[in-house]
């Protein structure tokens, strides 16, 4: 499972009495695609003996299609989902979303919480801001997809609007469509 969907997959087992073991790869591996396809491999390897089924929580993230192969080898099902964006957005929200603003930069609780580690240093925007308007001058906007209301995190949000200098929608989601995927895929 993906490190940045942690909390959520940990809070859905629990609220639904799952009994699961849970194992997770670090989020920063995002900032890697290639590592995503080498480390998940070698996860499911190592648990594929201790395990009759493997439910693996990643989207694509940019390992262009290489994934999915490596969970056919283990006999390993995916979450549906190109990433957590439209996981937790749902499809509709999701595709609406990109057909009437494509240059929406999103967040996800995680990403707020960890914006400056995974955004700015795993980006090297603080040793070299120049580049902020390079990567960032596309987006026109932030849609904060919410998983649970936080004041904090709310005010976390703003100060990353500001930072990137665009305008913030935030919009609670709880786990959109995360949960129903995963339990058609954990209760089959």
């Amino acid at each position: 499972m993906c490190g940045a969907l942690g909390p959520e997959v940990k809070e859905i087992a629990d609220r639904r009495g799952w009994d699961v073991d849970i194992h997770g790869l670090s989020a920063y591996l995002h900032l890697y695609p290639d590592r995503i396809v080498t480390e998940l491999s070698a996860k499911l390897r190592e648990l594929r003996p201790r395990y009759d089924r493997l439910v693996v929580v990643y989207g694509d993230c940019g390992t262009a299609g290489r994934l999915d192969p490596v969970l056919d080898e283990v006999g390993a099902a995916r979450v549906q989902g190109p990433h957590c964006y439209e996981m937790f957005a749902g499809e509709e929200l999701f595709e609406t979303v990109m057909d009437e603003r494509p240059g929406t930069f999103f967040l996800t609780d995680w990403l707020v919480r960890n914006f400056d580690r995974a955004v700015v240093l795993g980006l090297g925007l603080d040793r070299y801001p120049d580049l902020r308007p390079m990567l960032f001058g596309n987006y026109e906007a932030i849609l904060y997809l919410r998983q649970a209301p936080s004041e904090l995190l709310a005010a976390r949000a703003a100060t990353i609007s500001g930072y990137l200098e665009l305008p913030l929608e935030i919009r609670d989601v709880r786990m959109g469509a995360l949960e129903k995927r995963l339990a058609s895929l954990v209760e089959a």
